[in-house]
């Protein structure tokens, strides 16, 4: 090979690699999370994520609020939650004499209402869904 070839190989690479660098820059995601309702702190597992069938849900609200938890359109009574009520954490986890006894594979949708246990009413709501492996 000649000199100019290397260079117009070289020159060709360094090329290609601007555009990839600069096309993971202009399409790689944000980073910024989406913004939550006022009362809702932070729920997992996050929309969109794939879990393991161990995993529970998380529901981080201000203190004071009750929930209704709805899942794939069951509703899951309220004796089932377990709830912290001095930090408004409420979770649930299927096993043995839940309403399910275990995640099956594939996709899930939770809905969560929440609502001022006193005071003046303040309403909420969120859906979202999320992948078993």
């Amino acid at each position: 090979m000649t000199t100019t070839r290397y260079r117009l190989t070289f020159t060709a690479l360094g090329i290609a690699l601007a555009v990839v660098v600069a096309g993971a820059v202009i399409f790689a995601p944000s980073g910024s999370k989406p913004t939550l309702p006022d009362a809702l702190e932070s729920y997992s597992p996050e929309d969109g994520a794939t879990v393991l069938r161990q995993t529970q849900l998380v529901i981080d609200l201000d203190p004071g609020y009750v929930i209704a938890l709805e899942i794939d359109g069951f509703e899951i009574p309220a004796e089932e939650i377990d709830v912290v009520e001095a930090n408004g954490r409420f979770t649930w986890t299927p096993g043995p004499g839940q309403s399910f006894e275990d995640w099956a594979p594939g996709f899930h949708t939770v809905d969560v209402s929440w609502q001022r246990a006193t005071g003046l009413p303040q309403p909420g709501s969120l859906r979202w869904t999320f992948r078993v492996q």
